[in-house]
């Protein structure tokens, strides 16, 4: 019997893909062997020991410890990708809001007295002074072209915009999905001059922190919009909010407030909406659900933000998995352990990322204490599991 920790509400969707006589599923319980979270902060918690897999229903993992589960050989997961359509439709909406003025033509509106004579007058005030542009023809950037990021430049492609991709990390499989009319730049001071709209679709990193500052917003375009969907911290607020009061932003549109944001009148900020959907909550908690189960049955790993991608048909009696430092001769080790404890690899894999390392075995007959005892002991390994 699995036991499943969820740290946040989890769509019944997901949770239903635990079969509940081989899982227990609880908002509390102890030892668990996998946390289902989507923002719970993870960083002050006390895990325990038996902790193996940490699923986060979503993309991002700021809020999970990844380098300290990665050194007890815990796999974290993710669902990158669930919840691309959604933010997708947040961001052409914010486009639009920002485009069309709607916010502030809702504000004026609703202020406006039902009962007053000229009331007619005061809508056609009101129309001259929210006076728009249309999207056609403008010129959206897009930095970050993973699952979300291509969603948009695609989008903005079928909107008649032209579209400016930057992304030195793009995917194959990435780039197969992106329209072929989507521009490239060389890097991100040459998107934001050509730019009449600015998105972000990247991690809060050392590198992308501050990443739009006083110094690029002078290089943007006057009266372009910046669009913040992806993390807090990517663009300096306050810089930006100077630059909204010098003319040279015509908007921000974020998803993060706070209060020097909410009380701008050039920044329309939303209440982290992004992946607030039905549909990509649920999209999240089945991918994350079906990855964890994956794992903790047969030791597969799939979209593991710490792991590196494994799968391996089953075969032989049991299976041992081992997560360890990629070090010289630890395979070797392993398969030294095994063979004197008289189990024949049937079928393995080994596969690393970065520092960590990770192996599958399939062995004829059955595993001794001692053997496995002999495995943890191995100096680098983190985690073995026989399954």
């Amino acid at each position: 019997m699995y036991k499943i920790l969820t740290l946040n509400n989890i769509s019944v969707k997901g949770l239903d893909c635990f079969p509940r006589d081989h899982y227990e599923i609880a908002s509390e319980l102890t030892h668990p062997d996998a946390i289902l979270v989507r923002s719970h902060n993870m960083h002050s918690m006390k895990l325990p020991d038996e902790l193996k897999a940490v699923g986060r229903a979503g993309a991002g993992v700021n809020n999970i410890p990844v380098e300290d589960l990665s050194e007890r050989g815990v796999a974290v997961f993710n669902a990158p990708g669930a919840n691309a359509n959604a933010v997708k439709e947040l961001v052409v909406a914010g486009m639009l809001i920002a485009a069309r003025n709607l916010c502030g033509a809702w504000d004026y509106t609703r202020g406006l007295d039902a009962s007053a004579a000229d009331l007619e007058q005061q809508v056609e005030a009101g129309k001259k002074k929210f006076v728009g542009f249309e999207l056609p023809g403008r010129t959206l950037g897009v930095i970050g072209l993973g699952a979300i990021g291509v969603q948009i430049a695609n989008a903005a492609r079928a909107l008649g915009m032209q579209v400016i991709g930057y992304d030195p990390k793009i995917t194959v499989r990435r780039a197969w999905q992106l329209s072929s009319e989507v521009q490239h730049a060389s890097n991100v001071d040459d998107l934001l001059s050509r730019a009449d709209f600015v998105t972000f679709h990247v991690p809060l990193v050392d590198a992308t922190r501050n990443m739009i500052n006083a110094d690029r917003l002078e290089r943007m375009k006057p009266g372009a919009v910046l669009l913040n969907f992806a993390r807090p911290g990517i663009v300096d607020d306050e810089a930006a909010c100077r630059a909204l009061d010098t003319g040279r932003l015509h908007a921000y549109v974020c998803d993060f407030p706070t209060p020097g944001l909410m009380t701008h009148p050039g920044v329309v900020a939303l209440p982290h909406l992004g992946a607030s959907t039905r549909e990509a909550e649920e999209n999240c908690a089945v991918i994350v659900a079906e990855q964890l189960r994956e794992y903790l049955e047969n030791g597969n790993v799939r979209n593991s933000v710490n792991l590196p991608e494994v799968y391996l048909p089953r075969a032989g009696d049991l299976r041992v998995t081992v997560v360890n430092r990629n070090m010289p001769d630890m395979v070797g080790q392993m398969s030294h352990i095994l063979g004197k404890a008289g189990l024949n690899i049937v079928h393995m894999v080994n596969e690393s990322r970065g520092s960590i390392a990770y192996s599958i075995m399939d062995v004829e007959g059955e595993i001794t204490e001692d053997a496995a005892r002999e495995l943890n002991a191995v100096d680098g390994v983190l985690r073995v599991r026989v399954l």
